[in-house]
């Protein structure tokens, strides 16, 4: 598995545009982490520096030690699979099947090897049966999930999902939460960038909050949406989920689970009786 150290990166966009400030982030060998932030606050910025689609303008990523701006693109999608934000920026082939063939094809897979994964990355995320469409013939939330498994298909050590419950009912939100704890299972890295703080707080162990290409807050889904946390949060126009909020009303912590919850709503009607 792969370290990932981020250390003193900063990127300006053409035009002057600093998206990135001076971001210093370590993800160990197998970790689930959440990135949130507002729009604008360098979350997919970040992320597109771990395969090398965007380069350091200060600064350096390393994975295991070895710079990230030295390797090739193709190098680093052995090792960093990256879904987008927006599905239609990543699919270009007229049949589902030929779409998730495409990465494993390119790292050298030929055959029944290359069929197995494509079927099982399918079936993973539900499109089995969606294999000789065209992939521009599924809504919105299945685009996303066939994007989702022509990365799965590649197998990397390090999976990073940008936003990937938008458009997504709560039967695709449960699938995803399923596929990254599947992913975690393996020792694999999982990063997702996300706007679903509960979606966040339920999934990851870690949690990164940026502001203005910059980290500020940095740590468990309990710490980061505990009260004391509420402040900085509110000054990136973000909320905690409610279950934080009823959570620290109620006195059994910002990641509450549904046992606790009851438990707690039991006592509140018993003092109220």
């Amino acid at each position: 598995m792969i370290r990932i150290d981020i250390e003193r990166v900063a990127y300006d966009y053409p035009g002057g545009v600093r998206a990135l400030d001076g971001v210093n982030l370590a993800v160990r060998p197998g970790e689930t982490l959440g990135i949130v932030g507002q729009n604008g606050s360098g979350k997919s910025t970040l992320v597109r520096h771990l395969n090398g689609l965007l380069r350091p303008t200060e600064g350096q990523v390393l994975l295991d030690g070895s710079a990230v701006e030295r390797r090739h693109v193709a190098e680093l999608a052995r090792l960093v699979g990256l879904v987008f934000q927006d599905p239609d920026r990543q699919i270009f082939a007229g049949k589902v099947r030929t779409e998730v063939a495409f990465g494993p094809r390119n790292l050298g897979l030929r055959g029944a090897e290359l069929d197995r994964r494509v079927v099982e990355a399918l079936e993973v995320v539900g499109l089995a049966g969606a294999a000789d469409e065209n992939p521009y013939d599924l809504g919105y939330s299945r685009r996303k999930l066939l994007a989702i498994a022509s990365v799965l298909a590649m197998r990397t050590p390090i999976v990073v999902l940008d936003e990937p419950t938008t458009g997504q009912d709560l039967r695709g939100v449960a699938r995803v939460r399923a596929i990254m704890a599947a992913l975690a299972a393996e020792g694999r890295t999982v990063i997702t960038i996300s706007h679903d703080m509960r979606f966040v707080a339920e999934t990851v162990r870690r949690v990164v909050v940026m502001r203005a290409g910059r980290i500020v807050l940095d740590g468990t889904p309990a710490d980061v949406f505990a009260a004391a946390s509420w402040p900085v949060l509110a000054e990136t126009y973000l909320e905690p989920p409610l279950a934080a909020l009823v959570g620290a009303r109620l006195g059994v912590g910002s990641t509450p689970t549904e046992a606790s919850l009851v438990e707690a709503l039991g006592r509140a009607d018993v003092h109220a009786g």
